[in-house]
């Protein structure tokens, strides 16, 4: 029984001038507009739905805008 042993080829690194990104992994990952206020968002939408009068949902309606409104401020 005879042993072949193969090279493999290992490839060589050289430097460019490319730009890396490096990623902080120290951050929390940033929530999407949707996921960000859904407590709010269901309560107007329950209300649209239901009522069919945006007027009427007008509270709720501001609620979630407050609630995007500091979302916004905190991805920025």
């Amino acid at each position: 029984m005879s042993t072949k042993t193969t090279d493999i080829p290992t490839s060589s690194v050289t430097k460019s001038n490319t730009n890396l990104t490096v990623t902080d992994t120290t951050t929390k990952p940033k929530i999407l507009p949707c996921c960000a206020c859904p407590e709010t968002k269901r309560n107007r939408d329950q209300c649209i739905f239901e009522t069919g009068d945006q007027e009427k949902c007008k509270d709720l309606i501001e609620a979630h805008k407050a609630c995007m409104h500091v979302f916004t401020s905190i991805i920025r």
